[in-house]
């Protein structure tokens, strides 16, 4: 192997570490991964149960540099017991993440709980707070690493200077505690709007192979977004997204349009193309696809970043999948929740 395939491997290992410092994991379709955004989206849904799934597999012409999962489900409680028009919710979610082909491995539980409370007679408008606790567990294999002084001018040298015992599988875990607020309403049955704000990381749990007292910084999130009718049959989604975790910042929003292409009552079936920009990064073409109550959705980014020369503007596939269960009771009164957009 030429030590320009051993730079490459290098330039990514670093961002790995980057992502490991700076950033947790985090979808293009974050509109469709509530319980990863907010945990006041927590029980946020006109149903009784939902469940989501997502995947994403970012450049992964480049050693798989980054491969990430998620699957969650959120519960209504007490429906029918509470104040009209109040929401309390439940949820759990797993999620997993490797970077660098498998050389950090990470494993996530989460549990949460959400209370909305209803701010007018009609349901139009609530105010949420949510909570979540998260156990997580990571796994280094040091031996799949690189360090800068094993590259040299005759080639790959294997030796380090580093602190490290290059045949060690190193392991940490840690508790994160987390929470968030949530303002949802709508003007009518027609249109949905709201706007979140999350803090994760709350007691800056220490996050060190080495025992050197690194502590994870504080995320802080806001979001927002609305649907709105525009025409017959068609709707627009329009999402926005700000994260900011110790220096890493991003910026993401976008808009999709939506069809009717089947009003049948039961089985309504509906398609959306858009399309979100991170800023300075990526764009990101989206499909999706309504069938009844499951939510089908398909983006790609194309990298726009000066990492291109080594990506070839390729990005990452992600895939998200959402299932709401419906009220027993059909004639239950609208709940102006947000959109999954």
């Amino acid at each position: 192997m030429g030590i320009a395939r051993f730079s490459i491997i290098f330039i990514f290992s670093l961002c790995c570490f980057y992502n490991l410092q700076a950033q947790d994991p985090h979808f293009s379709q974050y509109f469709a991964s509530p319980l990863t955004l907010n945990p006041a989206l927590t029980g946020k849904f006109d149903g009784l149960v939902r469940v989501a799934g997502n995947y994403r597999n970012q450049w992964p012409t480049i050693s798989n540099a980054f491969r990430t999962g998620t699957i969650s489900a959120d519960f209504q409680l007490l429906p029918g017991k509470l104040p009209v028009y109040d929401q309390l919710g439940v949820g759990i979610m797993g999620m997993y993440d490797e970077s660098g082909n498998g050389t950090l491995k990470n494993n996530y539980i989460s549990g949460s709980v959400a209370y909305h409370k209803a701010l007018d007679e009609n349901g139009y408008h609530h105010v949420g707070v949510g909570m979540s606790g998260t156990f997580a567990q990571w796994n280094l294999n040091a031996g799949k690493l690189i360090f800068e002084d094993q590259l040299t001018s005759l080639g790959f040298t294997g030796n380090t200077a580093e602190l490290i015992d290059l045949g060690q599988r190193l392991n940490l875990s840690y508790f994160s505690f987390n929470t968030g607020l949530l303002y949802s309403g709508s003007t009518n049955e027609y249109n949905r709007f709201y706007v979140g704000a999350s803090m994760y990381h709350i007691n800056r749990p220490e996050k060190s192979f080495q025992g050197f007292g690194v502590q994870a910084k504080e995320r802080y999130t806001l979001h927002a977004g609305g649907y709105f009718p525009v025409a017959a049959k068609t709707m627009l989604f329009l999402s926005g997204n700000f994260q900011s975790q110790h220096a890493a910042r991003e910026i993401i929003g976008g808009a999709a349009l939506g069809w009717m292409i089947d009003e049948d009552v039961t089985r309504p079936l509906d398609f959306y193309a858009g399309s979100w920009l991170r800023l300075g990064d990526a764009v990101i073409p989206f499909a999706g696809l309504d069938y009844g109550r499951l939510r089908i959705g398909v983006s790609y980014d194309i990298n726009i970043s000066g990492l291109t020369q080594a990506s070839r503007r390729q990005g990452g596939f992600e895939l998200s999948l959402m299932y709401i269960q419906p009220y027993k009771d059909r004639n239950r009164k609208y709940l102006a929740c947000p959109s999954n957009f």
